[in-house]
């Protein structure tokens, strides 16, 4: 009877520790939706709002007092109201509406651009009782995108070819016009020689043009043949500029090439008809013998402003801007009396004062008896691409955040500084940079308060530093400085102390007072008499001694370390060589569910097959290509092998799904959708759902709102994901609220010692029980033994992978194992 009551005791005691476990996590679910950059608002079934967090009153400007009660419908434009309707319909019928943009009114009547997912609340019938509506702000979004869009048109709409390339003559850019003149889409010519277009009896002109531009000269107006894809020679008249970078160095070229086969024409029948004269969108400009206008057309007014009567008797050089000198016109008269045409680039004024750039080309009529009649002016407004090139060339060497220079310009920079310091006998320092804990502040806060404080942060750092000095950002949350002309380490520790001071300044952003520190790694040069690409990685390599160091700190390259980087340097030139000799392989561990004896799928695991050292495990050299863009080529052949087996599976009659790892580097790439789209597609025996990706929790941490934008595209695909390591990080449940994941990976770390730790049994009961409350499946790794099967299933964990089940084995092998696999004996 005692024993029954202490039984009874203690089952009360857990129901009661459970209940606070629940209340507590349920405060901390309504703080993360309280503190949500994203308007989170549930409503009922007659449109009704019933809760109104913070993010919403941030994004509409209504308060939570003014909303409750109040129908969504004050929010929506006139013209949009029908959307409530179906929205609701679609809700009551249990169907989400996923990332549907569309626009909404703010408080003070403005239009905003929304992206608004909304789901079903059900009670606990399953009766849909509501909607809860997560919307997110895009309206500066869409303002970028129809700025690009604005940019790429200008290209788009000249009909002149605009190129640009390399100074090793590789084409660059290629606009559509480019495409209509010599025949070649862009995807055909961008990465190939720009003789290509040359025919063969003139393959030394782009020599020739080349030594001009690297003398910086503009090559106005070069009449020329080149060949089109179909063969045809087409005339062109080509103007070839030198394109700089920030210091001024010529790093290519840009040409404007007009198709002037029809321009040809139209001069020689100039004298015989009018309709050219016209018709034509160029502005044509006839003086006679004095050089006085007696003619201009239409497009000329078009173009200047200045009427037909207001020119006519006037001389040209009324409206000269002001920006070149006499001596292009001297230029301009002698080329006209000596050859009888005259082509080049001038800035010119129009009525209202605003200066504008032309491509102009002279020519002289004469009568019979070779007397001078008149002049004839052709002109194209080109001040549209002028501007586009002048930002095109911008944007290529500076940070568009920071308008920093980038990554590009710096190296440039750093190279000319090491050749000055060997000429001076000065010594520069290289410091590379790293917020401390920046994530945290995105996550906290959100990407646009972190862009806001970089900038802030740069323009301290910069107001810190000398004139000669340069400040560039890296990307992300990482900088570079070059010190130069230093006398020794004592100018250099008091100029990085100046750097630390300025960033850890606190500044205001968005109304809050933020501060921060920063990691910096030093080096020196000529001490670490390296090349330009070996001082960054000692700088690199200082700042992660820096931060091991316990941050807001300092740590100058110490010459002995250099073993340890190129030790590194070696192991990344190994594994790329094992890439292309074919020595990595992939082995694949079963997944089983332990109560039915299924088995549910295998993980794909590198593996290296050494010619000296046997086979080696991922964490023998996995790390040394952590961040190291090896990473990426690694994760791309890991996920092609996989592929390949699971087709070649597929094919033999055996569907089994496969979870492939993917690295923060290799997930976070731009073109990761792409790539995965492209395998499914050269795959069709394979199932999207067979495929299961797995990244670490840690690799979110990232980039959150990339990730989640990356997840939200794969899934579109079919795939799963699955979220590895699952309890390592410290925001778990911001995973489990943002993320689209499937399955949760309890890491093997609490699974290995929860039958003898409390502490780790607590954490996986923790996890277990986040999965079941988020609808979320959940399976164990590391399972070595019958009795840790045993408990997972007492927890209610039924999925599992580990030595008690199989070891990682060679994919021929999987087909007979999986045949002949049973459920362990404890396990029945």
């Amino acid at each position: 009877m005692v024993k029954s009551s202490f039984s009874n005791i203690l089952r009360v005691g857990a129901a009661l520790d459970a209940a606070r476990t629940l209340e507590h996590s349920l405060e901390h679910f309504l703080a993360i939706v309280q503190s949500s950059d994203d308007a989170i608002i549930s409503k009922n079934m007659d449109g009704l709002v019933v809760s109104w967090n913070s993010g919403a009153q941030s994004i509409f400007g209504y308060t939570e007092g003014e909303m409750l009660g109040k129908s969504m419908l004050v929010l929506f434009p006139p013209e949009r109201r029908e959307e409530e309707v179906h929205i609701l319909k679609r809700v009551l019928s249990g169907a989400r509406v996923d990332h549907f943009e569309t626009e909404r009114l703010h408080k003070n009547g403005n239009r905003i651009y929304v992206s608004v997912t909304i789901s079903p609340i059900r009670d606990r019938d399953g009766v849909v009782v509501g909607a809860s509506n997560i919307t997110r702000d895009i309206t500066q979004k869409v303002k970028l995108e129809a700025a690009a869009r604005l940019s790429n048109a200008i290209l788009s709409s000249t009909d002149d070819a605009v190129v640009s390339k390399s100074v090793n003559g590789i084409v660059t850019s290629w606009n559509p016009a480019a495409t209509k003149i010599f025949g070649y889409t862009a995807e055909e010519m961008i990465g190939r020689s720009i003789e290509l277009l040359l025919p063969s009896d003139r393959k030394d002109e782009e020599k020739f043009i080349l030594e001009r531009i690297l003398n910086g000269e503009v090559i106005d107006h070069f009449d020329t043949v080149r060949v089109c894809k179909s063969g045809r020679r087409v005339n062109v008249s080509v103007t070839t500029s030198p394109i700089r970078d920030g210091w001024g160095k010529i790093i290519g070229a840009s040409k404007i090439a007009r198709d002037i086969t029809a321009q040809k024409l139209a001069e020689a029948q100039l004298r015989l008809t009018s309709r050219v004269f016209t018709d034509t969108n160029e502005g044509i400009l006839i003086t006679n013998s004095e050089g006085l206008i007696v003619d201009v057309n239409a497009a000329f007014t078009h173009i200047t402003g200045y009427t037909h009567d207001e020119v006519l008797g006037k001389d040209p050089l009324t409206f000269r801007s002001g920006r070149q000198s006499y001596s292009v016109f001297r230029a301009m008269r002698c080329a006209l009396m000596r050859d009888g045409e005259w082509k080049g680039e001038i800035w010119s004024r129009r009525k209202d004062g605003e200066a504008f750039s032309v491509l102009l080309s002279v020519s002289r009529v004469c009568e019979a008896k070779g007397a001078i009649t008149n002049y004839v002016a052709l002109f194209s407004d080109i001040t549209p691409l002028k501007r586009h090139q002048e930002m095109l060339e911008h944007g290529a060497h500076f940070d568009a955040l920071t308008n920093l220079p980038n990554r590009l310009l710096l190296s440039d920079r750093l190279q000319q500084a090491m050749a000055n310091c060997q000429r001076q006998s000065q010594i520069l320092a290289v410091l590379y940079m790293d917020i401390d804990s920046f994530k945290s502040i995105n996550d906290a806060f959100g990407h646009s308060v972190g862009d806001e404080l970089l900038v802030a942060i740069s323009q301290q750092m910069r107001d810190g530093l000398r004139e000669g000095d340069t400040l560039a950002r890296m990307g992300g949350d990482e900088f570079v400085v070059v010190l130069t002309g230093l006398r020794g380490v004592e100018d250099c520790v008091q100029l990085v102390n100046r750097v630390l001071a300025a960033c850890a300044c606190p500044v205001l952003v968005g109304g809050m007072e933020l501060s921060v520190t920063t990691s910096i790694g030093v080096t020196l040069y000529p001490n670490d008499n390296v090349d330009a690409d070996q001082l960054m990685r000692n700088a690199d390599f200082a700042m992660y001694e820096a931060k091991r160091g316990g941050k807001n700190r300092f740590h100058l390259f110490d010459a002995n370390q250099d073993a340890e980087v190129k030790t590194r340097s070696n192991q990344q030139s190994r594994i790329e060589q094992a890439l292309r000799q074919q020595e990595l392989v992939l082995y694949y561990q079963p997944k089983v569910n332990m109560r039915s004896g299924a088995v549910v799928g295998a993980e794909a695991l590198i593996r290296w097959n050494h010619p000296e050292r046997g086979l080696l495990a991922p964490a023998s050299f996995l790390p040394a290509i952590e961040k190291h863009p090896l990473s990426e080529r690694v994760g791309d052949w890991v996920m092609a092998t996989a592929f390949m087996q699971l087709d070649a599976w597929a094919q033999a009659g055996l569907k089994l799904p496969v979870s492939i790892n993917a690295s923060a580097r290799q997930f976070l790439d731009e073109q990761f959708t792409a790539k995965l789209a492209a395998l499914l597609a050269s795959h069709p025996r394979i199932d999207p759902d067979m495929v299961e990706l797995e990244i670490l929790e840690t690799s979110a941490l990232e980039d959150m709102g990339a990730v989640q934008k990356i997840m939200a595209d794969c899934h579109s695909l079919g795939v799963k994901f699955s979220l590895d390591d699952f309890g390592t990080g410290y925001s778990s449940l911001t995973y489990l609220r943002r993320l689209p994941v499937d399955i949760l990976k309890i890491d093997q770390s609490f699974i290995r010692d929860m039958l003898e730790d409390t502490g780790n049994l607590s954490i996986v009961k923790g996890v277990i029980g986040l999965a079941a409350a988020f609808n979320r499946t959940v399976i164990a790794e590391g399972v070595e033994t019958d009795a840790h099967g045993v408990q997972l299933m007492a927890l209610g964990c039924e999925l599992a992978q580990g030595y008690a089940i199989a070891r990682p084995m060679p994919a021929e092998q999987l087909p007979d194992w999986v045949a002949t696999w049973d459920l362990p004996a404890a396990w029945h």
